[in-house]
């Protein structure tokens, strides 16, 4: 899976820079980092533990693909819904108390997971542990931004984004060589054990919060900042290529299985879940999207992402395995590229309830990852492979379609301001 956005705002409340706060060299700073990063590990490798098991899932079960793709679905899904009112709860709660027990239901639903006597359990624990796994990303970044002192942010975040895209690689790598082995029930325990280590050295190792104020935030408050990063077009459109972006993404990596275990390329569990060694280009292109904006400018990084994107779909299509892997190459920086270039935009275009704009960002990328997975599936199983790389390029279009509508209002917001100045 894909990682969670390095820009990161202080909440309301955040306590500013002083010499108590968290950096290098300091009491608490490489446990905290060390803690975050367990957790990032957890996370993803949990979250997506299904999606590199999906052909073996489908055997097991005698199901199609796209009712498969609904144990990745279900759990992204859920934890799309439940971020943002998660968000609220650690504002009145905490943030470490609440990544605590949300790590904690994770934990306990994976070791159930591979119980599941049938696919409908199977999708429904799923649910449940993505719901779950919503009050990490919805607390993560807002305990950082007030116990880390701001010059030592950025990289606090970098080892807690480097969490994620190490979890959401492992878990997959791990779980297609153990199903290789031993069957998809087994990896997913593999998971699960993994999962709880992570969580234990979590617990263990991260510093209490000393910043943190307790502040509720009433129902009717929390809908009117929504409805205020609803009616911003802007927000709109950074959350529409958030989950466009992300759509291609969760279609990608839920049929390549599925076209992988299948002639021409005929290749074992265990290969096709190192497959997702690709992710580390991810990490990449994530980091080098902040030198890309300033090089290109937001639309410029954009469009180059969306070129990059559409080259690895299209290049996919050859029956061959190097190109298949190099297409796999440039749709995975051009989407993390693309992710990290809307998601940093989202915090710097919310002056207000920034936690609750990058919330509302975060529910839109899952819920294109759970759009794309099934979608994805159900294109797979109508035109095969050519049909999810169809499916992809419509959510590209898509992706270009609002950002060349966003340089024409950009354009004419700055004629208006050039003739009024004239006046």
């Amino acid at each position: 899976m894909p990682p969670v956005s390095t820009k990161a705002s202080t909440p309301v409340g955040a306590v500013p820079s002083s010499p108590e706060l968290l950096s290098p060299g300091r009491p608490g700073y490489r446990r905290m980092s060390f803690a975050l990063f367990a957790a990032g590990v957890a996370t993803f490798a949990l979250l997506y533990s299904t999606q590199a098991l999906l052909p073996a899932v489908s055997a097991d079960f005698g199901v199609s693909a796209s009712a498969a793709s609904w144990t990745v679905s279900a759990a992204t899904g859920a934890l799309a819904l439940f971020v943002l009112p998660l968000s609220a709860l650690s504002e009145r709660f905490g943030r470490r108390t609440l990544m605590t027990v949300s790590l904690a239901v994770a934990v306990v639903i994976g070791l159930l997971v591979p119980l599941a006597p049938s696919l409908e359990w199977l999708v429904a624990l799923r649910a449940v542990q993505g719901a779950a796994l919503a009050g990490l990303p919805a607390s993560a970044m807002a305990f950082l931004a007030e116990e880390v002192r701001p010059k030592a942010l950025i990289a606090a975040i970098g080892l807690f984004v480097a969490g994620n895209s190490i979890g959401g690689m492992s878990g997959r790598i791990v779980t297609g060589w153990v199903a290789q082995l031993w069957g998809w029930r087994a990896a997913l325990a593999a998971v699960g054990l993994m999962a709880v280590v992570c969580a234990l050295v979590f617990r263990a190792m991260l510093p209490k919060a000393r910043h943190f104020t307790p502040r509720s935030q009433g129902p009717r408050a929390l809908a009117k900042t929504v409805r205020g990063h609803l009616a911003d077009p802007l927000l709109l459109r950074l959350y529409a290529i958030g989950a466009l972006f992300m759509t291609v993404f969760g279609a990608v990596y839920t049929v390549i299985g599925y076209r992988l275990v299948e002639a021409p390329f005929s290749l074992p569990q265990g290969v096709i879940g190192s497959i997702f060694l690709v992710y580390l280009v991810g990490t990449v292109s994530s980091a080098a999207a902040g030198k890309l904006v300033a090089r290109l400018g937001r639309r410029g990084a954009l469009y180059l992402a969306v070129t990059t994107t559409t080259a690895g779909l299209l290049l996919s299509l050859a029956d061959s395995l190097p190109a298949v892997l190099l297409g796999l190459v440039l749709i995975t920086a051009g989407f993390f590229a693309g992710h990290a270039v809307a998601s940093s935009s989202v915090s710097r275009t919310a002056k207000t309830g920034r936690a609750q704009a990058s919330a509302l960002y975060q529910s839109a990328y899952y819920l294109g990852s759970s759009a794309g997975g099934t979608l994805g599936a159900i294109a797979f199983h109508s035109g095969g492979w050519a049909g999810t790389v169809l499916l992809g390029l419509l959510a590209v279009l898509g992706v270009v379609s609002i950002t060349l509508y966003g340089t024409r209002v950009a354009r004419a917001e700055h004629r208006l301001v050039l003739a009024t100045a004239q006046r």
